[in-house]
């Protein structure tokens, strides 16, 4: 317990336990119309918090340095993952993508396990000095976002992107590198979007809000509509009128926006700041890992937990395009809420790991 870091811990035991309060917050009506239980999705959560404080205790305790052996057969579980989810009968479609494989007791999203598994597997292979990797790091890269971008799923797939660049960056490799290829990853990404109908839809969204009321549109509308009435204090917990089914996504993607209705600028804020602890914490574990190996792990996975929070935010606060990234520990869903929790997890150990030498 000495080397216990518990700025971390706790930070992310409040954003959960507020996550499961606001879920019920956001969720009753709908979970009462829908199930005819207002509890139906507080119920779901509750479980997956327990299971997912129980793999951060796990990780806590389990050397991160056995991660190093397991880190090849965690990469291809996660690509055997990503691929079943296309195979019709165990992948499950739903509002036009595939990124789900029912298990029959639980409906797990794969591109959540491939961001702690692929950091785990880079840091592994990075911790090493080699020459001439760039081309099987693209390749593997490569594979691994053209999966995940066939569900579609672009917000974990620039997730991913950006983790990879960030554990290839810290493990020495030359920054001019990469310089010469975001313009062309840039360019790529726009064709991506332009190319795919809805893509195209939400960036002209994003572009022209002050359009009237489309179906492209209406998503950002009511995001915008939340934020202003929320003002400085909120309307008040509970008091939320977007809850009632005119937000869409208010339990997951658009959770932020029901907690800045209800909590005005002030509660937001609180939220936003606990987040960026969570980070600083992770920033500061990786600095202190007493190996390669921990060091890049802690980059990684801070990186995705930091990302993932940054589209998140700024989707709900009209600076991106809105996507379908789940904002960390607070949002509804099984898979990111216990991937992260895991992560968490490792952090804690390699935090206590790292420390014992300084």
């Amino acid at each position: 317990m000495k080397h216990f870091d518990i700025i971390l811990f706790s930070s992310v035991a409040v954003l959960s336990g507020f996550g499961l309060l606001m879920i019920f917050e956001a969720s009753s009506f709908v979970a009462f119309r829908d199930f005819s239980d207002k509890y139906y999705y507080i119920k779901d959560q509750s479980v997956w918090i327990v299971l997912g404080f129980i793999g951060l205790l796990f990780f806590s305790m389990f050397d991160y340095h056995k991660l190093y052996i397991l880190a090849l057969p965690l990469l291809l579980a996660a690509l055997v993952l990503l691929i079943l989810v296309f195979i019709p009968g165990i992948g499950v479609a739903a509002l036009g993508a595939r990124r789900w494989i029912n298990l029959g007791f639980f409906v797990l999203q794969p591109a959540e396990f491939v961001k702690l598994a692929l950091s785990i597997y880079l840091a592994a292979w990075f911790s090493s000095k080699e020459k001439g990797r760039l081309f099987a790091f693209l390749l593997l890269l490569g594979v691994v976002i053209a999966l995940i971008m066939l569900e579609p799923d672009m917000g974990t797939a620039g997730i991913i992107l950006a983790e990879a660049i960030v554990i290839y960056f810290v493990s020495g490799a030359n920054i001019l590198t990469f310089l010469l290829f975001f313009p062309i990853m840039g360019f790529l990404g726009y064709l991506l979007i332009i190319l795919e109908p809805y893509r195209a839809a939400r960036l002209n969204a994003f572009l022209t809000p002050q359009e009237l009321l489309t179906s492209s549109s209406y998503h950002v509308k009511q995001i915008l509509i939340a934020l202003g009435m929320g003002g400085l204090t909120g309307v008040g917990l509970g008091n939320s009128l977007q809850k009632y089914a005119y937000l869409p996504e208010n339990t997951t993607d658009s959770i932020f926006a029901i907690i800045a209705e209800e909590l005005g600028f002030v509660g937001s804020s609180i939220v936003i700041f606990l987040l960026m602890v969570v980070v600083w914490r992770g920033l500061t574990i990786a600095s202190h890992a007493k190996d390669q190996f921990g060091k890049l792990l802690a980059a990684g996975i801070t990186t995705f937990l930091g990302v993932q929070t940054l589209i998140n935010l700024g989707a709900q606060t009209v600076l991106f395009p809105v996507t379908g990234v789940p904002l960390p520990f607070i949002s509804y869903g099984g898979s990111a809420l216990i991937v992260d929790m895991c992560a968490i997890g490792v952090l804690l150990n390699i935090a206590r790991f790292g420390r014992q030498n300084k």
